[in-house]
C-alpha cells in the first residue's frame, strides 16, 4: 500500500468533528457535499517519471551513437552510458504506470459561507 493511503483497510477513526455513530467509509468514499479529484497532471511522480525518462533517452542515444574506444577503456568495455540509459527508462515507465494505476486523491469541498478560503482540500484515506 502506498504511504498516502489509510492502513486500516477501510475503515476510519471517530474525530472530535464527527459524530461516534458515523458509519465507516470505503476507501472510494467522499463525505456528503463533497468532490474526489485526482492530482493528475501536478503529481510528483509524472514529473519523476518525465525527467527520468528524457535523461535516460538522452543517455541511450549517447550510448548507441557516441560509444568510441576511448569510453570502453573507461568503463573496461561495458557501455556504461547505455545500460544506465535503459535502467532509467524502464524505472520512468514504472513510475508512470504507478501513477495511473494508483493516483492521489483529494476530497475537495466547499466551506461555509465567510471562510477565508472558498475550498477545502484533504486526502482520501
Amino acid at each position: 500500500m502506498s504511504a498516502h493511503k489509510d492502513q486500516s483497510h477501510g475503515k476510519r477513526r471517530a474525530t472530535g468533528t464527527e459524530p461516534a455513530s458515523a458509519t465507516p467509509l470505503g476507501a472510494d468514499a467522499a463525505p456528503a457535499g463533497a468532490d474526489v479529484q485526482t492530482a493528475g497532471a501536478f503529481d510528483i511522480r509524472n514529473f519523476i517519471g518525465t525527467l527520468l525518462g528524457l535523461f535516460g533517452v538522452l543517455l541511450t542515444l549517447m550510448g548507441l551513437f557516441a560509444f568510441d574506444d576511448a569510453a570502453a577503456a573507461k568503463t573496461g568495455g561495458m557501455n556504461a552510458n547505455l545500460w544506465a540509459g535503459l535502467a532509467m527508462i524502464v524505472v520512468a515507465i514504472a513510475f508512470v504506470v504507478w501513477t495511473k494505476l494508483d493516483p492521489i486523491r483529494m476530497v475537495v469541498h466547499e466551506n461555509e459561507d465567510g471562510a477565508e478560503v472558498p475550498r477545502d482540500i484533504a486526502p482520501l484515506d
